[in-house]
């Protein structure tokens, strides 16, 4: 059993060296880890009892990257004090997140692994499945595996896109076809997850609901905003029981 998809790790390897372009095939990654990065960040200041003014103060953390990519979301946790772990099918992901992290002076331990793969004797604090679930294999195994690696208490951020018509011609027929923001084929619809689809597998995996959050585009500031709009890209945030 696995929760690799080949078809999907290859889509990413091919993008690989693009990975902190800012102006390249993740452009839109880029415009987008701002909001991300500041939501996870308020969840955790608020969760764990975290001062935000404090000097490196996610140093109490342990935190699980999973689909880690070129490592644009482990970075910036690893220069706020965490211990982060950035975790990637692709193996030249990998190599790409290494070189970087090395050039900046990061000490972040990357791994080309599946979290199915990880030693269930490691305990997280905290993990980030960031648009991963909808390229995964197997969701049920994916989650339950996350379950074993997070510590009781902890939370777990889960970012997806939602299963809607709205979403079909905003995240496919806009950002691949029309604006060209995506390769061709880098999702399929049938692969997103209704949020209530998701709650109900986290459940299974003895996860709790603590908030669901939309992220919302903003064509005129070409910015994202926090909404309540699930709609299309949502961010949910779920704590080990």
């Amino acid at each position: 059993m696995t929760t690799i998809n080949k078809e999907e790790i290859q889509k990413f390897s091919n993008l690989a060296d693009e990975w902190w372009d800012v102006n390249g095939k993740f452009k839109p990654l880029h415009m987008f880890n701002p909001i991300r990065i500041e939501y996870i960040l308020d969840k955790l200041a608020n969760h764990f009892k975290l001062n935000k003014h404090e000097n490196l103060w996610l140093k109490k953390l342990n935190i699980l990257d999973i689909g880690c990519g070129g490592g644009l979301i482990s970075e910036p946790m690893c220069r706020l004090g965490a211990k982060v772990t950035g975790i990637d099918a692709s193996e030249k992901n990998i190599k790409i997140a290494k070189s970087h992290a090395g050039k900046s002076g990061l000490k972040i331990n990357y791994l080309n692994a599946s979290p199915e793969s990880l030693d269930t004797n490691l305990k997280f604090d905290v993990i980030l499945n960031l648009e991963v679930v909808e390229h995964v294999e197997d969701l049920d195994l994916y989650l339950s595996s996350c379950s074993n690696l997070i510590k009781k208490g902890g939370i777990m951020f889960t970012a997806t896109l939602n299963r809607t018509f709205i979403s079909y011609i905003k995240a496919i027929v806009g950002a691949e076809y029309i604006l060209r923001w995506l390769p061709i084929g880098t999702h399929d619809w049938n692969k997103f997850i209704k949020p209530e689809e998701l709650e109900g597998m986290l459940m299974k995996s003895k996860f709790k609901n603590l908030e669901t959050k939309g992220l919302q585009f903003n064509p005129f500031s070409r910015s994202w905003s926090k909404s309540d709009n699930h709609s299309v890209n949502y961010i949910m945030v779920s704590e080990k029981i």
